[in-house]
């Protein structure tokens, strides 16, 4: 049996025996889930780096999303958050790389 020890979708069990194969997992409180999310998220991170896929991207929004419910923040706090922010530092939409600066 090969070892995961990773955060996945809630249908994955469910796909995986309705395939005829066996797997175990648990069902963990959202405070021990938390580490996992977040390895999801680096996981999700670099999948997409390497896929440039819109899919990818997806499955990184349903982990932030997840993260911020468990943590306590609505999508539109999550948003206000993102704008205010914006407001401040700008957004990306300049496309500006940063190549130095002389920081004292």
């Amino acid at each position: 049996m090969k070892i995961y020890n990773k955060a996945v979708r809630d249908r994955i069990p469910e796909i995986i025996t309705s395939r005829g194969e066996v797997c175990n997992y648990e069902s963990l409180p959202d405070d021990e889930f938390l580490p996992f999310l977040q390895m999801k998220l680096l996981e999700e991170s670099n999948e997409y780096i390497e896929s440039k896929d819109a899919e990818e991207l997806a499955d990184l929004l349903e982990t932030i999303f997840r993260i911020a419910e468990i943590k306590g923040i609505s999508m539109k706090r999550l948003d206000e958050i993102r704008k205010e922010k914006s407001k401040i530092a700008g957004s990306f939409k300049k496309n500006i790389v940063l190549v130095a600066a002389d920081e004292d």
